[in-house]
């Protein structure tokens, strides 16, 4: 997996999100946030995500787009349940994942970290390909990046958010080569 200098990941799809800024001049990119969504809640595979990130989420097409489909968000990465790869935001712009978040002390963990969502949820297993995609993902990074640390979305907004959730195998995920979650230095 290559990374180009404008920090899109060659091969995946890109469908650009209007939801992002730039990075505070100097920041660099220290954290990857772990996320999972699904849309509508517990159903995969169709256009909901996309929708919402790219702001064009129906309200009437579901009883729960009505909650959702106003706001203005995004991240940089979707791993879909069949293992595809969208991009919305290049790595080097701020995507608007996190929201109010507090990593060791800093606020704003948008400014300084790459937003990665599993479609998934709560309550069921994530996909064997979905690990494996984000195990790549996360080493060609890593080989960009000064990443010092991976968390859940739940670790940098705890009480507020639940994800990746339970059903996520941080285990699984930190046994891969290069992909230790709770990073303190480069392998």
């Amino acid at each position: 997996m290559r990374i180009d200098e404008y920090g899109l990941v060659q091969g995946a799809q890109y469908i650009p999100s209007p939801n992002w800024d730039e990075r505070p001049a100097g920041t660099a990119i220290r954290l990857l946030v772990i996320h999972a969504i699904s849309l509508p809640p517990g159903e995969f595979g169709g256009g909901g995500i996309i929708e919402l990130f790219t702001n064009r989420l129906d309200p009437e097409a579901h009883p729960y787009y009505r909650q959702v489909a106003g706001l203005k968000v995004s991240a940089h990465f979707l791993l879909r349940r069949n293992g595809t790869l969208v991009q919305f935001v290049p790595c080097l712009k701020r995507a608007w994942h996190a929201g109010a978040s507090n990593w060791r002390g800093l606020e704003r963990c948008n400014d300084f970290s790459i937003g990665i969502e599993l479609e998934g949820c709560d309550w069921l297993p994530f996909e064997e390909v979905q690990y494996r995609g984000l195990d790549r993902l996360t080493q060609a990074l890593r080989s960009i990046y000064p990443i010092e640390d991976i968390v859940g979305h739940s670790d940098i907004a705890p009480g507020r958010k639940t994800d990746p959730g339970p059903c996520f195998d941080w285990a699984r995920y930190r046994a891969a080569r290069g992909c230790s979650a709770r990073l303190t230095k480069k392998d």
